[in-house]
């Protein structure tokens, strides 16, 4: 690896836990919101609100199709989400994620 490409790399994973502390020592939600929205465009932001549906509809057993077209999302899409799902173990961590998005 590059020189430049190590300390790009070094720099971005600075940044990513300086967010995860940023977000962890936040606790009022209108920060939280500018924060999201300074970071985020609207559309990254339905993409994560969809991401975290898609987990909640998988613990539901709702089948990827259907959730697919309930989204209005690409069966690829929830493809993708589904494997995040499993790889990391998301049932364990985001339980009751239907009951808190009211599902």
């Amino acid at each position: 690896m590059r020189q430049d490409d190590h300390q790009a790399k070094n720099q971005a994973s600075d940044a990513y836990d300086y967010l995860l502390k940023l977000l962890v020592e936040t606790d009022d939600r209108t920060r939280l919101s500018a924060i999201f929205d300074a970071l985020m465009t609207e559309k990254e932001q339905t993409e994560l609100a969809n991401r975290l549906t898609i987990f909640a509809l998988l613990q539901q057993g709702v089948t990827q199709r259907e959730i697919s077209a309930q989204l209005g999302v690409g069966i690829a899409t929830v493809s993708r989400g589904a494997k995040v799902f499993e790889q990391h173990q998301v049932d364990e961590w985001l339980t009751d994620i239907g009951k808190e998005i009211k599902l």
